[in-house]
């Protein structure tokens, strides 16, 4: 069976998670979770990341942190794409601001940039969906002076022409969930280079108390309060976001083969383009990335009867498929207020006509050869 996921978390893994339980007492937020987020830092290229539960309460952290800090009224506006996750979207109006869809492209998933509105926007969330560049420049000509932040849940080690890795900037957000290119079991990451976003985040993750402060602003801090315990003085208001020891443990294995994970995930996005290029007459096929970092193979077919031809084949080759991420998130019960606010045709394709199948590191150049060799069958 070809999985959407196969478990990444190694026997190695297990027996250093055994070591950490049988050495430490101290299993909460702590010194592991600091130096996984150094680690991560590193590999990224970033001044800060926070490790928080999950990429959604990375997405709610990050958002309400922005909002805070620069003081953005409730009711601006937030630029998101019609197809990404959920929980990129549902922060967008749960602290208080409003969320302005646009249509996405054929090409890379993201935002229809010949269609982008005219609104006054403050926030840009980007998602660089199943591991392919969002046109980030583009978009960042056509606002200027808005606040851009970056999803890269699905696309860790993606990077920009200049081989730069994305997430470097105001805020990114990444997942560590099972499914992902490395796994926590359950987590996240915030990564930024903005020194007060970084301070104001790591007090909204944990309640907002003052005791989160960095060393060199507590005392300072603390003095201006006399008459509260400091062990008991919140600043912000705040989550318990705070990931625990043993995520961290995982975290910091798995980040040693994150490289090598993504290398193989190339590898194969290179052999599916190659083949899926060949049946262009039953697919829309997205433009060729070269700095992808792939998570999945994505088929967006032309009509409802093809699509129904290649699930069958799929089903016969036990290969596990999804709907590419939400389809087009504006059909669904929860965004009833904002079904009719654009029109977007290009989400709809994506919505009725696509499905994507698993790629990691347990997927081979030989599995994808023999999907396309049944796959063949219903193109002739």
């Amino acid at each position: 069976m070809w999985k959407l996921m196969d478990c990444a978390i190694t026997q190695s893994d297990k027996l250093k998670l055994i070591e950490f339980i049988s050495s430490s007492d101290m299993y909460t937020c702590g010194k592991k979770v600091e130096e996984f987020e150094n680690k991560w830092s590193e590999w990224l290229g970033c001044k800060h990341s926070l490790f928080v539960t999950s990429g959604s309460t990375a997405n709610l952290l990050l958002l309400a942190s922005i909002k805070e800090l620069y003081n953005i009224p409730n009711g601006s506006k937030v630029l998101v794409p019609a197809c990404t996750w959920v929980t990129n979207v549902s922060p967008v109006f749960q602290i208080g601001l409003e969320p302005v869809f646009c249509d996405i492209n054929l090409d890379n998933y993201s935002f229809d940039t010949d269609n982008l509105p005219d609104d006054d926007i403050k926030i840009v969330f980007i998602t660089h969906l199943l591991g392919l560049n969002a046109p980030m420049e583009k978009i960042k000509k056509k606002y200027p002076n808005a606040i851009f932040i970056e999803d890269i849940c699905e696309s860790h080690g993606i990077t920009d022409e200049y081989g730069r890795k994305r997430g470097n900037g105001t805020g990114s957000t990444f997942s560590f969930y099972y499914g992902h290119h490395m796994t926590t079991i359950e987590g996240g990451m915030i990564s930024t280079d903005n020194d007060e976003l970084f301070q104001l985040m790591k007090l909204k993750r944990s309640h907002g108390m003052a005791r989160h402060l960095l060393p060199e602003n507590y005392e300072k801090t603390i003095s201006k309060y006399p008459n509260i315990d400091p062990k008991f003085l919140f600043l912000t208001d705040g989550y318990n976001f705070r990931n625990t020891e043993l995520n961290a443990v995982i975290g910091i294995e798995q980040l040693k083969r994150l490289d090598e994970s993504i290398k193989i995930r190339k590898r194969n996005y290179d052999r599916f383009m190659l083949l899926l290029l060949k049946y262009e007459t039953f697919f829309h096929v997205p433009r060729y990335d070269p700095y992808n970092s792939s998570f999945s193979l994505p088929f967006v077919c032309k009509d409802a009867t093809f699509k129904s031809k290649l699930t069958s084949i799929l089903d016969e080759l036990k290969i596990e498929y999804r709907p590419i991420v939400s389809g087009n998130l504006l059909i669904h019960p929860f965004l009833d207020k904002w079904k009719d606010s654009v029109k977007t045709p290009n989400a709809n394709i994506l919505n009725d006509g696509g499905v994507y199948i698993g790629n990691s590191q347990f997927v081979s150049v030989e599995m994808i050869d023999k999907a396309f060799e049944h796959i063949k069958r219903i193109c002739q």
